[in-house]
C-alpha cells in the first residue's frame, strides 16, 4: 500500500505511520524507479486490530479471526520474536539436535521429549492398494489420495469413537503411519506393503516415492519435524473445531486434509511448483518475477505474516537442497527466483519454497511438497485435537449481523 493508503486505513497521519517503520511494526519496500515506499499490507491490518481492540468485544471478535489477536488457550506452540516452539522447545533446535520426527509427534501430544526414539507400528493395509488405485487416476495428487484413504481408515475402525486419550495416541501413530505409506498409491500402488514395513516415518516416504538420494530420509524427516505444528493455522482451526463437536480422529483429520489443500496453505506449495515451472531457466527468473510484480501478482512462496525478519523454518530447507543436489535445474531455478526476490526487495522466502526445493533436490514427484507439509502438520493436527477434547467445550463462534448490500436486496 502507498503511504496515503496506508495511513488512512490506520486512521493515523503519515508522521505516525513513518514511527510504527522505524519501532519495527510496519515494514516497507522501495517502489522500483521512484523515491516512494510500499507497505506491508498484512502489518497494517495486523496493527489495526491491535487498535481496534480498545473499541470493545464486537471489533476483537470480528478482527480476530483474521490474522489477528488470539482465539484459543493452547500449550502446543508458540510463534514468536524468536521463532517457532514446539512445548517450549524450538523447532529448529529440534532439527540440529536431530531429533526424530515421532519423537516431536509425541512431545507435541504429550509434553515430554523423551530421550529414548519411538517406534511406532503401521499395521497392514486395510484395503489392497491396487484396489483404492483403481479409483483414482494415475495422477492424482497425493494429498487427494490421503483424503481418499482416511475415510476408509475410519470405516475400517469401528472403536474409534469416545477413545481415552492413550488409546487416541495408538491410533494416530498407526494413521500417520499410514498416510506416509500411501503417498504414492495413485501411480505406484505396489509400494505401499513395502513402506508399511519401515521403520520411520521417513523412512517410508523414500520407499513410498522410491527416492534414490543416500540423505533423504535424515532430509525428509527434517523437513516432517519442521512442518509438525504451527499455532493456528486454517488446517489446525479446522481440526479444533470438528475436534470440538465430538467427531472421532479420522474425521478431525479428513477435515484438516480438506483445509490443507486449499491454495492458500499447504496448497500454496503447488503454486511455488508452478511458479519454478513458468520461471523454466535461472535466466528467466529475473523477468518472471518481475513481470508478475508488473502486473500485481503474487510471487508465492514468500514472506509470511508472522515472520516480518523471514520464516525460520525455511533456510534449514534450503540449505539442505544447496548439500544434497544443487545442480538440479528446479533448485538452481528456485535459487534464481530467490535472488530476484531479494534483489527487487521483498520479504524472505516461506517454508513452502523450502519444501519445493526440498523435494526437487530429492527427486520427488509433483505435489510432494504440498504433501510433506500435510503429512508433517498431522502430528500438530492430532495434538490440538488431543487438547481441543480435554478443554471440553464447543467452538462457535458468533456472527455480527451487517446489512446486505442495497443491490442484493432487489
Amino acid at each position: 500500500m502507498t503511504a496515503v493508503e496506508a495511513a488512512a486505513l490506520l486512521g493515523v497521519k503519515r508522521a505516525t505511520l513513518y514511527t510504527y517503520v522505524s519501532r519495527g511494526l510496519v515494514r516497507c519496500v522501495p517502489e522500483p524507479g521512484t523515491k516512494e515506499n510500499r507497505y506491508v499490507r498484512s502489518d497494517l491490518e495486523r496493527l489495526k486490530t491491535r487498535h481496534d481492540a480498545r473499541a470493545g468485544h464486537a471489533a476483537v471478535a470480528s478482527g480476530a479471526l483474521r490474522w489477528g489477536e488470539p482465539v484459543i488457550d493452547s500449550s502446543v506452540s508458540q510463534v514468536g520474536a524468536e521463532g517457532l516452539a514446539y512445548r517450549g522447545h524450538s523447532a529448529v533446535g529440534l532439527v540440529l539436535e536431530g531429533r526424530s520426527f515421532e519423537a516431536v509427534a509425541e512431545l507435541l501430544w504429550s509434553g515430554e521429549l523423551l530421550e529414548e526414539e519411538p517406534r511406532w507400528e503401521a499395521g497392514e493395509a486395510v484395503i489392497p492398494p491396487s484396489e483404492l488405485a483403481r479409483l483414482l487416476p494415475r495422477e492424482t495428487p497425493p494429498v487427494t489420495a490421503l483424503s481418499a484413504l482416511v475415510p476408509l481408515l475410519a470405516a475400517k475402525d469401528a472403536v474409534r469413537f469416545a477413545a481415552p486419550p492413550e488409546q487416541e495416541k495408538v491410533r494416530a501413530r498407526r494413521l500417520l503411519r499410514q498416510l506416509a505409506a500411501w503417498v504414492g498409491v495413485a501411480h505406484a500402488p505396489g509400494r505401499v506393503a513395502r513402506a508399511l514395513r519401515a521403520e520411520t516415518m521417513a523412512e517410508s516416504l523414500v520407499s513410498a516415492w522410491d527416492s534414490k538420494v543416500k540423505r533423504a530420509p535424515e532430509l525428509l524427516n527434517r523437513a516432517l519435524v519442521l512442518c509438525a505444528d504451527h499455532e493456528l493455522n486454517v488446517s489446525t482451526f479446522t481440526a479444533r473445531v470438528t475436534a470440538s463437536s465430538g467427531a472421532d480422529l479420522y474425521a478431525c483429520v479428513s477435515a484438516a486434509l480438506a483445509a490443507s489443500s486449499g491454495p492458500r496453505h499447504g496448497g500454496a506449495c503447488d503454486r511455488v511448483e508452478a511458479l519454478l515451472t513458468e520461471v523454466e531457466k535461472p535466466e528467466r527468473a529475473a523477468a518472471v518475477v518481475r513481470e508478475r510484480l508488473r502486473r500485481g501478482d503474487a510471487v508465492p512462496g514468500f514472506g509470511h505474516r508472522l515472520y516480518p525478519k523471514g520464516d525460520p523454518r525455511c533456510p534449514p530447507l534450503l540449505e539442505a537442497a544447496r548439500e544434497v543436489r544443487p545442480e538440479v535445474p528446479r533448485v538452481r531455478v528456485a535459487r534464481a527466483v530467490q535472488e530476484a526476490m531479494r534483489d527487487a526487495g521483498h520479504p524472505e522466502p516461506s517454508v513452502d519454497l523450502g519444501l519445493v526445493m526440498l523435494a526437487d533436490a530429492l527427486g520427488l514427484p509433483p505435489g510432494a511438497a504440498g504433501t510433506l507439509f500435510a503429512v508433517g502438520r498431522a502430528a500438530g493436527w492430532v495434538a490440538h485435537i488431543l487438547e481441543q477434547r480435554e478443554q471440553g467445550h464447543l467452538l462457535r463462534p458468533r456472527a455480527r449481523y451487517v446489512e446486505p448490500p442495497a443491490a442484493s436486496r432487489k
